[in-house]
């Protein structure tokens, strides 16, 4: 993503094919200030950051950050998605450059859980040992999505395991 803030308010906005007026209505500013935020004259006040990410349909880490990583949401029971429609995703990036991406429908897990069974793929890194994946099923089912665990060991090497909507 754009390397500053208002290059990812920019490039955010045009995606969604809203004009600055259009976004600077939306926010209560003028459009003046929408182009100041764009070209990095000034930034947009912190309040109005929660309506400008859902407006632009990202996440607040996002929009500053510029990494699009899963941040963990919690979802009403309304709009809490069926577990059916979910998967697992386990990353493992080590510091040799190897990279193991598993991705495990929800549903697929809750069976392994419920007979007992391991899941090498979670249970055979040592970053991850003693890891309840009973206890991650039971937030997914409350509607916890995201990142669930993000565990970088003294090595060097990153586990995340992160749940998302399919």
């Amino acid at each position: 993503m754009d390397t500053t803030l208002g290059k990812r308010i920019g490039t955010l906005r045009r995606e969604k094919n809203l004009t600055q007026e259009d976004l600077a209505r939306r926010l209560s500013v003028s459009p003046q200030a929408v182009s100041k935020w764009e070209n990095d004259q000034t930034c947009p006040d912190i309040s109005l950051l929660p309506a400008l990410a859902e407006i632009l349909e990202t996440s607040v880490d996002a929009l500053l950050t510029g990494k699009d990583e899963p941040t963990v949401k919690l979802v009403s029971v309304e709009e809490k998605p069926d577990t059916g429609n979910m998967v697992f995703r386990i990353q493992v990036d080590s510091v040799q450059g190897d990279k193991v991406r598993v991705n495990l429908p929800v549903r697929l897990v809750e069976l392994a859980v419920e007979i007992g069974m391991e899941l090498p793929q979670i249970s055979g890194s040592g970053a991850l040992k003693g890891l309840d994946l009973g206890k991650m099923l039971e937030l997914v089912r409350c509607g916890v999505t995201g990142n669930l665990v993000e565990v970088e060991s003294g090595d060097g090497d990153t586990v995340r395991i992160f749940v998302e909507s399919l």
